[in-house]
């Protein structure tokens, strides 16, 4: 979650360990076999099968690597860590700014230097991607930097790829639809191939660990922090499109997260800012909740994120779930059988900071049961408290071993301790390829969903409607994309044969705006309409009343909610695409334009405004034509 603003290719071969691995100043990287003498002769043994765990014989190598480690270094081994930056040595002087603000260093390179992190997360607003040789570059500096260090490891490098709504690494690299788009397409087969490709890009740049998939049953319309992120709402439906996800990523090399555990699906309150309550019963988490979780530790997933949330059916302490014992190790580790690596969301937000300081949440995650500290306020303040711990007798060395082995294992598991370097070859060859483009298409077109169809106002024929207004929503577009949504769907409707003009209405349009779409719309033979997010008393809603009744045909795109039908009792013509990235939009112009038969089905239920009891579409619904 922590967005605080979370064909064949093997990761294990992502990168050869030679070569310069050039660009942005950095000197070359060390040889494969300096590698191999840095993490104490680990072999290619160690890149073991995609299963739960390493074998004995592994465990007894890597348990050797951790009876060498300093105290010091295993607190570093378990945080993962925010920088600023596109270079490990020469960042942007703002950045180096931002880093001795927040860290105190002044780049990665110091950062690992300093405190021996065992991970480290990109994220766009930090500047870690700019573009996927930047960004290999970045990532190959990181490792150098921390295999230069004695008994130098190489780093798990983390971001949250989730595709949809949340993207860190944008254009030129493939873009899939979110999840709640690929529930609607229903189809495991695209699930394990969006995690495939995304994962073999991920890989050639460097990155070996995604925060993703989501594993939250959204079942709360109003949900503010998941909603679209989710695969949907059938806990069925949505494990097997999980399961199928981390067997994609994992097959590339990358390493999946479940999230956020123990299920973050009904809460109106966002957890970065507030702490949400679930009231789900035990039996209801049992048959909602955990079904994900238990599919995906089924997979073999190598990772699962914990949730700042509230559980009391699971714990009537009122601890968040990040730093619940009950839930992490009674729950997550003694009745699922989870023996992976369990990291917390994000440590900056509100949810797990509103009821103890930032130097006892990471002891007390640790004491809970967590392997993996992410992203914590001050990395000073949380580094000094866990070590402090240890030497206060608080927390044993033992414990600290216990998650660094399973941190390990993943490694190892992944090809990490093996082959930690990016590729330039591959970026070149691999991210963002023609096939990968032409996939994402194909995959996009099987999920958007047509809602309302009266009349057979769709499709649009281009000898008929030949003129179209595309108006609407422009909400800032997700990491990466083209935007504003409506000049991507006007260019994409005048790339099919039609004449579109954009005319951005806004998510809260006034009176005026309203008033010259209206008249716009007299100009065109043809009205599209975006919306986003629309509540009952929105003025979106009087935007698509107004135009439906210059007597246009008017079709109504909901480009992130599907909920938005609801509101919309005018609409003669409604289409779901789930977000509104370019490759969902694309999509949606092909149906409206006729040219792809709408194959979506609703992957949530969507209940009437007017009583919320009762469903106005149920899970499964999508026309076709």
């Amino acid at each position: 979650m922590h967005d605080t603003s979370t064909g064949s290719d093997t990761g294990t071969g992502s990168g050869t360990g030679t070569g310069s691995g050039t660009g942005t100043g950095n000197t070359a990287r060390p040889s494969r076999r300096a590698v191999l003498a840095a993490t104490a002769g680990l072999t290619a043994a160690l890149t073991v099968p995609t299963t739960a765990h390493a074998a004995p014989s592994d465990d007894r190598r890597l348990r050797a690597l951790i009876s060498r480690m300093t105290l010091e270094e295993k607190v570093g081994q378990l945080f993962v860590m925010r920088v600023y930056g596109h270079s490990a040595t020469a960042p942007d002087q703002a950045d180096v700014d931002a880093n001795l603000k927040e860290i105190g260093v002044r780049t990665a390179a110091e950062l690992i230097a300093k405190y021996r992190v065992g991970g480290i997360i990109y994220f766009t607003w930090a500047h870690n991607t700019r573009d996927p040789h930047q960004i290999a570059d970045l990532s190959d500096g990181i490792q150098r930097a921390s295999l230069d260090q004695p008994r130098g490891l190489p780093v798990l490098i983390a971001t949250d790829q989730e595709h949809g709504a949340v993207c860190r690494v944008g254009k030129p690299a493939t873009l899939f639809p979110g999840a709640m788009a690929i529930g609607a397409g229903r189809s495991r087969s695209d699930a394990r191939t969006l995690g495939r490709i995304s994962g073999a890009e991920l890989r050639a740049m460097g990155i070996n660990q995604d925060y993703s998939p989501d594993a939250d049953v959204n079942v709360n319309p109003a949900n503010p922090v998941i909603g679209v992120r989710s695969f949907g709402a059938d806990p069925d439906a949505v494990a097997g499109l999980v399961a199928a996800e981390v067997k994609g990523y994992q097959s590339a090399g990358v390493a999946a997260t479940a999230k956020h555990f123990p299920g973050h699906g009904d809460t109106a309150v966002d957890s970065h800012y507030g702490f949400p309550v679930i009231t789900h019963s035990r039996e209801l988490w049992e048959e909602l909740d955990a079904v994900p979780f238990r599919a995906a530790i089924r997979a073999g997933i190598d990772s699962i994120m914990t949730a700042h949330i509230q559980f009391p059916a699971l714990d009537g302490s009122g601890d968040p779930a990040t730093l619940s014992e009950p839930i992490l190790t009674g729950i997550l580790r003694g009745e699922l059988g989870y023996d992976g690596v369990v990291i917390t969301d994000s440590l900056g937000m509100q949810g797990v900071r509103s009821k103890y300081g930032d130097d006892r949440v990471p002891v007390l995650a640790l004491k809970a049961g967590v392997d993996q500290l992410l992203n914590p306020p001050s990395l000073d303040v949380a580094w000094n408290a866990v070590l402090k711990a240890v030497q206060g007798g608080e927390l044993t060395e033992a414990r600290l071993d216990e998650s660094i082995l399973r941190i390990l294992r993943l490694k190892a598991r992944r090809g990490v301790l093996d082959h930690p370097w990016a590729s330039r070859t591959r970026v070149d060859r691999t991210v963002g390829s023609k096939s990968h483009l032409a996939t994402a298409d194909r995959i996009a077109e099987r999920t958007t969903t047509l809602l309302v169809n009266d009349d057979d106002v769709l499709p649009f024929d281009r000898r008929r409607e030949r003129r179209l207004l595309v108006v609407g929503a422009d909400p800032a577009s997700p990491s990466g994309t083209t935007g504003p949504p409506t000049g991507v769907l006007a260019a994409a409707l005048t790339d099919l044969g039609f004449t579109a003009t954009a005319l951005s209405t806004g998510t809260a349009p006034s009176a005026a705006t309203i008033d010259k779409a209206v008249t716009a719309a007299q100009d065109a033979d043809a009205v599209v309409v975006g919306t986003y997010n629309v509540t009952a008393g929105n003025s979106q809603r009087t935007l698509v009343d107004r135009l439906v009744a210059t007597g246009r045909p008017v079709a109504v795109v909901a480009i992130r909610n599907p909920y938005d039908v609801a509101q919309l009792a005018s609409a003669k013509a409604c289409v779901a695409t789930y977000c509104w990235t370019d490759v969902e939009l694309r999509a949606a112009a092909r149906v409206i334009a006729g040219r792809v038969a709408p194959r979506g089905k609703l992957p949530v239920p969507v209940q009437r405004a007017d009583d919320p009891a009762k469903v106005l579409y149920p899970i499964g619904h999508g026309l076709t034509y």
